[in-house]
């Protein structure tokens, strides 16, 4: 099964998203964009890809480790972009724009815990951001590249995670369907 680590977004946050997106795809209706369903936006923490259903308690038991000592996170998702880049777009993103640092050392620990269950850790710098949507070819980008510059400064909301979440991802042809298999509460928090 495809698991990876997530902080869950508040209903508020996703709806902004979720709107936002909507806004973008009006704008630029002929951009290859497959757009995020707003119940399967989050916050990456780990993506461990295919992983055997005997190793999930191993893994809850790692992130445990990591979550009982790290403190909630006060968190403000704001601001639009693409990585790599402009130039050639491969995911729209919203970002993260207090609570990075803290979001940060999360996913290092989270990596830091893995890794000794055969995880490797990413090689890329964090960057903690919510997926709106990946650009499937740049054909009808150019809209898209506008109306994401005009948007770029919005704020979406702010909110305090509490909880890490392990989940699976069933792929269907209509997209992703994410099934929590462990909820793991920060340090003082009831999940």
């Amino acid at each position: 099964m495809r698991c990876f680590v997530a902080i869950d977004l508040p209903p508020d946050v996703r709806d902004a998203l979720h709107a936002t997106a909507e806004r973008l795809r009006a704008g630029a209706p002929r951009a290859d964009v497959r757009w995020t369903a707003a119940t399967a936006m989050h916050l990456t923490l780990a993506f461990l890809g295919e992983v055997a259903e005997e190793r999930v308690t191993a893994i809850r038991d790692a992130l445990a480790g990591v979550t009982s000592s790290t403190p909630p996170i006060a968190l403000v998702c704001a601001s639009l972009g693409t990585f790599p880049g402009a130039a050639r777009p491969r995911v729209v993103w919203a970002g993260i724009a207090d609570g990075l640092r803290e979001l940060g050392l999360l996913a290092a620990g989270v990596a830091d815990a893995l890794e000794p269950l055969g995880f490797a850790p990413e090689r890329r710098p964090f960057r903690g951001h919510v997926t709106l949507g990946r650009v499937r070819s740049p054909r009808g980008f150019d809209p898209l590249a506008r109306e994401l510059d005009a948007a770029a400064r919005a704020t979406f909301g702010r909110w305090t995670a509490s909880h890490v979440v392990l989940y699976r991802s069933h792929l269907r042809r209509t997209g992703s369907v994410y099934e929590a298999l462990a909820v793991l509460p920060l340090a003082g928090a009831v999940a």
